[in-house]
């Protein structure tokens, strides 16, 4: 996959790719349901606008939520009572259109969200389960749908008890997760210890997925952005983002400057090279270089690594923007049981051009063309 087929301007390339596979003005992927991909999405295509000042991307976003926000602010397609964290990733669009629209019914669609998170359930330390349906499992992936909302709805309404609850979840699954040998973070974590897919002894599961460690990096970075600077925890959030990062420099391939699917595996037979985990790796370490809540990462690990991206990941023809190698998805446990085995991360289906990785793709072009033009103290034209 040859470099110099990459675009200048990138972040608007992989924007423009995506508004392009709309039918009638509606993307398939992300009008179909209330769903925690969907959101990220248009987190992204939200950030964009911010960025580029192209009010097509702000006008997307909007026209796709308004697909699920009713006049009321009830949600089409949303259940409270599955009290699943995956639907409260969607909800941080609600709080962008709250401020820029003023209307109502974002806030009390926000709300609603609110009132799951008062009664998700909690494992006996207080961590919010992942969904009602994984009984005292607590999932890196639901780090990023939940805490990152908490803490800018927090700052959005003066509702400091957010901010402590956020850092109160991702200290705690961070402490419950993290491998003290390597400094990685574990998929999940059952207090109860009755799933198959856990060490009996300390709860873990027994790998660390690319794509979970992507989660919980992305959370870190997104929810410290609304944290006040005198926030008690502050210090200790970027101080295990700081531990956590390096971790992850350590495991980079040297190579190619990317991330494998099982990181705790490199190089072990069947194991590869995965597009959403670095997309999401680079974008939070790119973004906690720039925020200055990484002190000891060198710029030249996200540079190598998106410069890997690129070549390795990235195609772009007359369609746009492609992006290869995608894990479609993994989990643990359910009816059609995923026992966090190498061999069950390594079987999964990997495809191309999943909103799961293109998103990922354009935070990380965005956060590396803020990077650059920051360091060059302008914006690009």
């Amino acid at each position: 996959m040859a470099e110099a087929t990459v675009v200048e301007r990138m972040p608007i390339r992989i924007g423009d790719t995506i508004l392009s596979a709309c039918v009638d003005g509606y993307h398939p992927g992300i009008a179909n349901k209330w769903g925690y991909v969907a959101g990220m999405a248009l987190t992204a295509l939200g950030r964009l606008g911010d960025w580029t000042g192209e009010q097509r991307f702000h006008e997307a976003v909007k026209r796709h939520m308004d697909v699920f926000i009713r006049d009321d602010g009830s949600i089409a397609g949303y259940t409270l009572e599955e009290y699943n964290l995956d639907h409260i990733n969607k909800g941080k669009n609600l709080l962008r259109l709250w401020r820029t629209t003023g209307e109502a019914r974002y806030r009390q669609a926000a709300e609603l969200l609110v009132s799951q998170l008062i009664g998700q359930p909690r494992t006996d330390e207080g961590g919010f389960w992942h969904k009602k349906i994984y009984p005292f499992q607590m999932w890196l992936d639901g780090l990023y749908m939940s805490s990152p909302f908490m803490a800018e709805y927090a700052a959005a309404f003066g509702e400091p008890d957010w901010f402590d609850e956020a850092a109160r979840q991702l200290l705690l699954i961070e402490r419950r997760t993290r491998n003290p040998e390597t400094g990685l973070l574990h998929h999940a974590y059952d207090e109860s210890r009755e799933q198959r897919w856990c060490d009996k002894e300390t709860g873990r599961s027994r790998h660390v997925w690319g794509r979970a460690m992507g989660w919980y990096a992305m959370a870190l970075v997104d929810a410290l952005e609304f944290f006040p600077v005198r926030h008690p925890q502050r210090g200790q959030l970027m101080g295990i983002f700081e531990r956590m990062a390096n971790a992850i420099v350590r495991v980079q391939d040297q190579a190619s400057g990317l991330w494998y699917q099982v990181m705790d595996c490199n190089g072990r037979q069947g194991n590869y090279l995965e597009a959403s985990g670095s997309c999401m790796l680079t974008y939070a370490l790119a973004k906690g270089i720039r925020l200055k809540y990484l002190a000891e990462i060198d710029r030249e690990v996200v540079e190598r690594a998106y410069e890997g991206i690129k070549k390795h990941f990235v195609t772009v023809d007359g369609e746009g923007v492609h992006l290869h190698g995608i894990c479609h998805g993994a989990g643990l446990g359910g009816r059609k049981y995923r026992d966090g085995s190498y061999a069950y991360y390594i079987s999964e289906q990997v495809v191309s051009d999943s909103l799961m990785g293109v998103a990922p793709l354009l935070l990380a072009s965005m956060e590396m063309e803020r990077l650059q033009a920051e360091g060059e103290g302008g914006h690009p034209q």
